[in-house]
């Protein structure tokens, strides 16, 4: 690979035992890479599905005073009036959906694609699936938050991904990113897509991390909605 050496290093991927008929495109948290998620959806893995968990590139962080680290979009504060990177979340939004054009050239089907994340990777995961016009097949969303949430309008959305699958989980004790951010995210999110397409899982004593029981529902979740087909 040539060419701009300021694109992030090839993703982590988990390749499918047998012929890849799905995918999982999985973005990680802040200051982070795709290699402990690749590890993690390794063990939950299923024979024909592709699991990819690129890297963000690594950009200053308003919110870690302006060090670099791994990051999708600048992040200026945490509470739910703080000012938004609108402008590097849309522009992440357009990398992701490139990921997902680059799977269905490999033959993948966009509904044979799920999108999700941790921490700022779901929030970007569940915008970008709220934006696009590739219809997929779910996201799961892990400790986060919907970004831009003024932006979209009120009322249930247009778009190809309105009857799409979510599955929402949070800690219950997440000192970063509070369990009233789920919350909020849960409730936006029925009002815009088929409410009861919208799982919403909390776990006990969890903070900003995830869980073997959590993993055990996203497995569940991708097992569900990216059957074999073969």
């Amino acid at each position: 690979m040539c060419g701009n050496n300021m694109s992030a290093p090839l993703p982590a991927i988990v390749p499918a035992a047998r012929k890849a008929t799905a995918a999982v495109i999985f973005l990680h948290g802040l200051g982070d890479t795709g290699h402990g998620w690749s590890e993690a959806l390794a063990g939950i893995k299923s024979p024909h599905v592709k699991y990819i968990c690129p890297h963000a590139p690594v950009m200053p962080v308003s919110l870690n005073m302006n060090m670099a680290m791994p990051s999708w979009f600048d992040i200026i504060g945490l509470s739910p009036d703080s000012q938004e990177d609108e402008v590097g979340i849309k522009q992440a939004a357009e990398n992701v959906k490139a990921l997902i054009d680059q799977e269905v050239k490999n033959g993948i089907p966009s509904n044979r694609i799920i999108l999700g994340g941790f921490s700022q990777g779901g929030a970007l995961s569940l915008y970008t699936a709220l934006t696009t016009q590739q219809k997929l097949a779910g996201v799961v969303a892990l400790s986060c938050w919907l970004p831009l949430r003024a932006s979209f309008p009120q009322g249930p959305i247009s778009g190809v991904n309105k009857e799409i699958a979510v599955l929402q989980c949070h800690g219950d004790c997440d000192p970063l990113v509070p369990l009233m951010f789920g919350s909020l995210t849960v409730e936006k999110l029925k009002s815009m897509i088929n409410p009861a397409n919208v799982t919403f899982r909390t776990y006990s004593g969890m903070m900003h991390s995830s869980c073997i029981e959590e993993m055990m529902d996203v497995k569940q979740f991708i097992d569900k909605h990216l059957p074999p087909v073969d």
